[in-house]
């Protein structure tokens, strides 16, 4: 193996871990929403998981993705 590796980074970035976080927050509302008889919150918060990968692919066009200037890896 070479000392430079060719792995993406498997979304370990600002973008990937906002994206997962209103995707997780909408899933929950919505589930307890469901829970409760609220379909008009079911379908808010459908839209928000919707919303996830919008905002993280806009995060990471603006330079928060694995391959963005402002992204800084962690070493492990």
């Amino acid at each position: 193996m070479s000392a430079e590796s060719s792995d993406p980074g498997h979304g370990h970035s600002p973008a990937a871990w906002t994206a997962v976080i209103i995707m997780l927050i909408g899933v929950i509302v919505g589930t307890f929403a469901f829970w409760f008889e609220q379909p008009w919150v079911v379908v808010g918060s459908a839209v928000v998981v919707i919303i996830g990968p919008i905002v993280g692919g806009i995060m990471a066009r603006a330079g928060y993705g694995v391959k963005g200037p402002k992204y800084q890896p962690k070493g492990h």
